[in-house]
């Protein structure tokens, strides 16, 4: 007898990590896939697994956050520098992305850097600074399993991982200034993620 997936079935995977894995021969039932659509439920038959599905580091929620990536272009060089001593300061596992001096250098190829190291579940979290944060931001969204998100103040940090379980942090060195990005970046990391409602939407965009 086949496996037949229901909307139950799929309303207790939503309430847990909002995948639902089944046998390769499972029928989904018309209103089961509906509402698999509704609450962002990924569901993966056997011998699909990998294929076209968010890392599981998208949703990686590790207390306390240990391990850090971090990146920077020439806009943020100095600041990266600062932040960097910070996070070590204070016994975080940091790993400098580069660039290890001020020279003239292309923020996409280090946002992808970092965004990558996360997506592979290398590190916890992942912060990018340029002069601004919005390129950086949009770069490393392109990544597979990441959730980037520009902040300008603490609320935004927490509202990022709260409302919207962001796993990478950008920040513009030209908007903020070091006091103020050590703050947020301390939010960033020490704020989990939010209950089911936030976790629903966040698979939605997952699996767009």
């Amino acid at each position: 007898m086949k496996n037949i997936i229901t909307i139950e079935m799929v309303e207790r995977a939503a309430k847990e990590n909002g995948m639902l894995q089944t046998a390769a021969d499972a029928i989904i039932t018309p209103l089961a896939a509906d509402r698999a659509k509704d609450l962002g439920v990924t569901i993966v038959k056997a011998g699909q697994e990998g294929q076209n599905q968010p890392t599981a580091s998208a949703l990686m929620e590790v207390f306390p956050v240990k391990r850090i990536v971090l990146a920077s272009d020439h806009g943020g060089y100095y600041m990266k520098e600062t932040l960097t001593k910070y996070l070590r300061d204070k016994q975080y596992t940091v790993r400098d992305l580069g660039p290890f001096s001020p020279q003239a250098c292309d923020y996409p190829d280090y946002a992808f850097r970092v965004a990558e190291a996360v997506a592979a579940g290398e590190y916890e979290r992942g912060i990018m600074i340029d002069s601004v944060g919005i390129g950086s931001a949009m770069a490393a969204n392109r990544v597979t399993g990441i959730l980037a998100a520009k902040c300008n103040n603490g609320f935004e940090a927490r509202s990022a991982r709260e409302h919207n379980n962001a796993n990478v942090l950008t920040l513009g060195a030209k908007i903020i200034g070091i006091e103020v990005a050590k703050s947020i970046v301390q939010i960033f990391l020490d704020t989990p993620a939010g209950g089911e409602r936030h976790q629903r939407r966040v698979h939605k965009i997952l699996n767009y």
